[in-house]
C-alpha cells in the first residue's frame, strides 16, 4: 500500500514539473517574440532607398479648352484614359529629433494611353463630333519633395505623405510623332503601411494621389508633329507594393 502511494506522489510530481516546464517554455517564448514583433528596428535617424511596382487608375482627361493656332474658343470633351503598369523608386530620410517626420523624393513611369472613342469640339455656336482613333500617353512623374508622417516605434509603421510633384507627359501617335508634350507642377498625396522583415529590409504597400493641369503645347512650328494643343486635368490612382532598405 505504501508502495502504491508512493507511486501515485512521484507522478503527481512528475506532471506538476512537466506542466511547469511547459509554462516555463511558454513564457519564455512569448518573451522572446514580444519584442520581435513589436519593437521598432530603427531608433535613430535612418535613410532610406525603395522601388515599387503597381497598377495607376486615371481618370478621364477633363474637358479643356483648344490652344492651337486659329482654333481659340473652342473646348475639347472629355478624353477616356486605360490603366497603366506603374514602376517607381523611392529615396527619402526620417529625423532623429522627431522620428516621426521625414521628407521623400520618388520617380515613377506610367503609360495612361487616351482610349479610341469618340471627341468633341464645341463652341457657341455648337459643337462637332468625331471618332478618335486613340493616343499613346506617356507620363514621367517626379515627387519632389513629400513632407512624410510616420507613427514610429513598431515594426509595422503607417505613414502618409503630401507635397508638389512635376509631371512630364507626352502623346504620341503612329502617324503623327513626336506629338504633344506638357510639362506642369501638380500634386502628390500617398499612405501606406511599412512592415520591418529586418532591421534594415522592409516591404510596403501603397495608395498615392496625382492630379495636376496638363497644357500640351501645340506644335505648329513642326510640319512633322500633330499640331493639335489643348489644356485638360490629368489624376489618377495608384496602387503599389514594394521593397525598401534602410540605413
Amino acid at each position: 500500500m505504501k508502495q502504491v502511494l508512493l507511486q501515485v506522489k512521484v507522478r503527481g510530481m512528475a506532471m506538476k514539473t512537466t506542466q511547469m516546464a511547459r509554462r516555463f517554455i511558454m513564457t519564455g517564448l512569448l518573451a522572446l517574440l514580444i519584442p520581435i514583433v513589436l519593437t521598432t528596428p530603427q531608433a535613430y535617424a535612418e535613410t532610406y532607398v525603395a522601388g515599387q511596382l503597381g497598377m495607376t487608375f486615371p481618370q478621364a482627361l477633363s474637358s479643356g479648352p483648344v490652344t492651337q493656332d486659329g482654333f481659340a474658343g473652342l473646348t475639347v470633351s472629355e478624353q477616356s484614359l486605360k490603366n497603366s503598369l506603374m514602376l517607381g523608386a523611392k529615396i527619402g530620410h526620417y529625423f532623429s529629433r522627431a522620428k516621426w517626420i521625414g521628407i521623400e523624393s520618388g520617380l515613377s513611369f506610367a503609360n495612361p494611353h487616351i482610349k479610341e472613342g469618340n471627341i468633341t469640339l464645341s463652341n457657341s455656336n455648337g459643337s462637332a463630333s468625331g471618332t478618335f482613333g486613340g493616343v499613346h500617353q506617356r507620363m514621367i512623374i517626379w515627387d519632389m519633395a513629400t513632407l512624410m508622417f510616420r507613427y514610429p516605434g513598431y515594426r509595422l509603421q503607417p505613414y502618409i505623405g503630401i507635397g508638389p510633384a512635376l509631371f512630364l507627359a507626352k502623346l504620341s501617335g503612329p502617324d503623327a510623332p513626336p506629338g504633344q508634350s506638357a510639362t506642369t507642377i501638380g500634386l502628390n498625396a500617398e499612405g501606406g503601411v511599412r512592415y520591418y522583415m529586418t532591421r534594415d529590409l522592409a516591404l510596403f504597400g501603397e495608395m498615392q494621389y496625382h492630379r495636376a493641369r496638363l497644357g500640351y503645347i501645340s506644335n505648329d512650328s513642326d510640319p512633322n508633329a500633330d499640331p493639335f494643343g489643348f489644356r485638360s486635368t490629368y489624376s489618377a490612382l495608384t496602387l503599389s507594393l514594394g521593397v525598401s532598405y534602410h540605413f
